[in-house]
């Protein structure tokens, strides 16, 4: 509707003028009024657009962000671990916000334009044929050079993605309460600010550049449409001058040149901002054509007489580009009801012998049985239901307490009775009872009335959040008490014993006292298991565990 304005009052102009110099005033003052209301309707028009691209645009952004979050839950742990996927993770999100609203406003943009050109275009074909032409084509070159250096931006800030994730997270260092601590007893603020505005400084000194470049080319190249303007301008002055054409055909004319040859020239902006648009769009939809796994299809139960718990057959992991295997040659199993501990040095491979069995990686050689199953035939949902886990670097939502345990079992996350049940199992009943709105209390300091917890509290709310899952037939600690003083921490494997009954259960820990509990106690080292079998059993074996922990037990010997 507000494209068709301006050919309207371009035409109106004229008759107005034609009345006006033939004395009809009624006429003239209808006219008049005509006008008028077309520019208040104009006006509304334009108003409800805004109004419009607003609301689109909110939409639109929680729209896209929702299908890369999505995304995000279709990928694996090795995505998460891979710079160039956080590249791609970056580009996504910066145009996430904004693009597709820009590509919507520039398609209603660019069909406005070209209703309006073409209505322009109708009128000025009464005049001259060649003007038509000459006006367009002196649009051409501004526009050329537009998508020229939209390419050239659209590269940079490509090849700049590394460097802004860089730039994000010295200042989430700077300016969290993650680092804070460490930053200001360090003395850290200096030398990392002084590196945040030497990158920043670096960014932006390369997008001045193209820019100043641009600005200069297309600057210069847009004067060619002003002077092809004036000069059609200039002959329909020469022409009313000799009074080949009447004032208001001046009147229309003048007007249609000049806004004719902006509406073009909107054209090609137009066309050239989609054109950036779509490139940088493209890295939206790269990153949602990630390849993922298909889904698997739904198991059959196993029958009784079939192989129950866990079995690893010469199980080998190398991460991607490493050329050193993390984890190789393990074979082992697990039965239902035991408890096994994994010792070993740091960089054995326990922590991803655990993400292995939780398959959130999938082994480089081998295969891993559940149940007689291959783990990669296990849909993941099945398989999530029958795993708890608390990782040694497990998270502290900054939510509610309610959601921290909760979310162990998202389909019970509002069943009190069963979080209760959860918290008196991890030992976090006293911590819980302890919070002003209980259940309710917001934990961290992320927000407004958030209350922090000690490193031990957080703990025991990570293990209560474990047990909340009481379906799960395999639970793996790691490092479950590493935050606990020691009558915690008995306290804790006291109820891991009580609750292993049934269930698999898979420990992580570098405190010897703990492990002893435990049924069996395998030994991993970079060649792979190096022994395994009971506490006394070892010990009497006199070999890597023996040594390990008797030299750990030094430690606590008295002079």
């Amino acid at each position: 509707m507000a494209a068709l304005v301006p050919i309207a009052v371009a035409w109106i102009g004229k008759v107005l003028v034609d009345a006006i110099l033939a004395g009809a005033t009624a006429e003239a003052l209808a006219w008049l009024v005509g006008e008028m209301l077309l520019i208040v309707g104009l006006g509304l028009a334009q108003r409800a657009a805004g109004t419009l691209r607003g609301l689109l645009g909110a939409r639109l952004g929680l729209a896209v962000n929702l299908e890369i979050l999505r995304k995000t839950q279709q990928l694996e742990l090795r995505h998460f671990q891979d710079p160039e996927f956080y590249d791609q993770l970056t580009r996504a999100r910066r145009e996430a916000s904004h693009r597709p609203l820009a590509v919507a406003a520039e398609l209603l943009g660019l069909a406005g334009a070209v209703v309006t050109v073409l209505g322009f275009a109708a009128l000025l074909l009464r005049y001259s044929v060649f003007a038509v032409v000459m006006l367009l084509v002196a649009a051409v070159p501004a526009a050329l050079a537009e998508l020229r250096f939209s390419r050239a931006t659209f590269e940079l800030r490509n090849r700049r993605a590394s460097d802004a994730r860089m730039l994000g997270y010295l200042e989430h260092v700077l300016a969290s309460d993650e680092h804070a601590k460490e930053v200001m007893t360090l003395d850290l603020g200096p030398l990392l600010l002084g590196r945040w505005r030497l990158l920043g400084d670096r960014m932006w000194h390369d997008e001045r550049d193209v820019a100043v470049q641009r600005l200069r080319s297309v600057a210069l190249l847009s004067q060619l449409g002003t002077l092809s303007f004036y000069a059609c301008y200039g002959a329909v002055v020469v022409q009313a001058a000799r009074g080949q054409l009447g004032l208001g055909e001046l009147t229309m004319y003048a007007f249609v040149f000049r806004q004719g040859q902006a509406a073009f020239q909107t054209i090609l902006l137009a066309l050239g901002a989609l054109y950036e648009h779509d490139l940088y769009l493209s890295n939206l939809l790269r990153f949602l054509a990630i390849p993922t796994d298909p889904p698997r299809p739904r198991l059959a139960a196993a029958p009784d007489r079939r192989e129950r718990g866990i079995r690893f057959e010469d199980v080998g992991f190398r991460y991607p580009d490493q050329d050193r295997f993390a984890l190789r040659h393990i074979d082992l199993s697990f039965e239902p009801g035991e408890i096994v501990a994994l010792v070993g040095p740091n960089g054995a491979g326990k922590s991803t012998f655990i993400k292995l069995l939780a398959g959130l990686y999938e082994p480089t050689e081998g295969r891993i049985l559940l149940d007689g199953h291959d783990l990669r035939d296990i849909p993941r949902p099945e398989l999530r239901r029958r795993l708890a886990v608390v990782f040694q670097d497990y998270n502290q939502y900054q939510l509610s307490a309610r959601d921290n345990v909760g979310f162990g079992d998202p389909a019970r996350a509002d069943d009190d009775a069963r979080i209760t049940a959860a918290i008196a199992a991890g030992g976090a009943a006293d911590v819980v009872a302890a919070l002003p709105a209980g259940l309710d209390a917001q934990l961290g300091r992320w927000f407004a009335g958030g209350l922090d917890l000690s490193g031990g509290q957080w703990q025991r709310i990570a293990l209560a959040r474990a047990f909340m899952r009481e379906g799960a037939d395999v639970l793996i600690l790691d490092e479950p008490t590493a935050a606990l003083d020691i009558d915690a921490e008995a306290e804790v494997f006291t109820r891991v014993r009580e609750l292993a009954a049934g269930r698999i259960v898979c420990l992580i820990s570098h405190r010897f006292a703990n492990v002893r509990m435990a049924d069996r106690i395998v030994v991993l080292a970079a060649s792979g298991v190096v022994e395994q079998g009971d506490h006394a059993h070892l010990l009497a074996a006199d070999g890597y565990y023996a040594a390990m922990f008797r030299k750990q037990a030094s430690g606590y010997a008295l002079d």
